[in-house]
């Protein structure tokens, strides 16, 4: 399993995104689906990942730069025919570390209240993640759960490598 900075331009890429957003329409209302599409993702405060096995896509996500200190996860996903694989974990940690080498103390994330949005609950937890209130831009609703990670003090892993 290998992660690497991705530009969005690969079909598979594309497909991910596109199951991700329609599978976020699904479990939220419209106004309150956050999920962004390939345009958004290409905005120069957002550095994009995907995670591959032997030319196999299993997930994604991304980090934007909040403030100079702050940042926030966007766009974690794995494909439904991917799963426990632990491609979701190993793009979460790679984010961490890359938050902590840009200097960053704290990590945000905006994720559903719908149970399908549990298994994303649970891994955010199991990293150090807590319950918090709005950040950014969003307000609170009850669509919406706000979990944040503080970096001081965690030990950086290292980012894994192309």
């Amino acid at each position: 399993m290998h992660i690497v900075v991705d530009d969005l331009s690969r079909p598979q890429v594309h497909a991910l995104l596109e199951e991700h957003l329609a599978n976020m329409y699904e479990l939220s209302p419209p106004e309150q689906v956050f999920a962004l599409d390939l345009n958004k993702l290409r905005a120069d405060d957002i550095t994009f990942w995907t995670v591959w096995e032997q030319g196999l896509l299993l997930g994604c996500g991304a980090l934007k730069e909040l403030t100079p200190n702050h940042g926030e996860i966007k766009s974690m996903r794995t494909p439904a025919a991917a799963r426990g694989r632990g491609a979701g974990l190993a793009v979460l940690a790679h984010i961490i570390s890359v938050a902590q080498q840009r200097g960053y103390t704290k990590l945000s994330l905006e994720t559903g209240t719908h149970p399908a949005f549990k298994p994303a609950h649970k891994l955010y937890l199991s990293q150090g993640f807590v319950m918090s209130g709005p950040f950014g831009g969003y307000l609170a609703n009850e669509h919406s759960v706000f979990m944040e990670l503080g970096l001081s003090g965690i030990v950086a892993k290292a980012p894994a490598q192309a």
